[in-house]
């Protein structure tokens, strides 16, 4: 049971970063969620919002840190 209590600090911890990370990159005036390949419809009640570029944009810089601190 401790392991499984560990894994979710971790996890707490992880998404902490994440988040500091994330409001520190709009405050510097990094365009993530409006790159162009972002999606966005705006219906009369609704707004559709996907992020289709910069998830993949994301996914490339985890990517390469994964490989490379695997390496």
């Amino acid at each position: 049971m401790s392991d499984l209590g560990r894994v979710l600090i971790g996890l707490g911890l992880l998404l902490v970063v994440v988040g500091a990370v994330v409001m520190l990159a709009g405050k510097t005036g990094l365009p993530l969620g409006r790159l162009p390949g972002d999606f966005t419809w705006r219906g009369r009640h609704t707004t559709v919002y996907f992020p289709l570029a910069t998830s993949i944009l994301i996914s490339v810089v985890l990517s390469l840190a994964l490989w490379l601190m695997r390496r």
